[in-house]
């Protein structure tokens, strides 16, 4: 079950990364949300959660759940909301005052035109 989880903990971090790396606002959001979440479970998982326990010691009690992890997804889950809040606002007002939702602020006509004009052999290379 260990691996199924880290697995699944794994592959949500890794589709999170490569949505990150996108050119364009809406997959970087939809990164962003999957790395919180994928941290999320990783912090939740680490507390090693025990069925029926209770969350503090008391008398006669053997086995305790540890709260301190869900204290902590539970504030992440509240920061993360309110991130995710602000980066949208932010993509939004750069989509409409940009008219294009590329991350780097340049159209995607505009950068291939830039690129073909560029001659053959002199790309990167500056002349004297």
């Amino acid at each position: 079950m260990e691996f199924l989880v880290a697995s699944a903990i794994g592959v949500m971090a890794a589709a999170g990364i490569y949505l990150v790396l996108r050119a364009r606002t809406y997959p970087v959001v939809l990164g962003l949300a999957l790395l919180t979440y994928a941290t999320n479970a990783f912090i939740f998982v680490s507390g090693r959660l025990a069925i029926n326990a209770p969350p503090i010691i008391r008398d006669g009690v053997t086995v305790y759940t540890d709260p301190l992890p869900q204290a902590l997804v539970l504030t992440a889950i509240v920061i993360s909301f309110g991130m995710t809040a602000v980066i949208v606002v932010l993509s939004l007002r750069s989509y409409l005052e940009s008219d294009s939702d590329q991350v780097d602020g340049k159209p995607e006509e505009i950068h291939n035109e830039n690129i073909e004009s560029i001659p053959d052999g002199s790309q990167g290379k500056t002349t004297p």
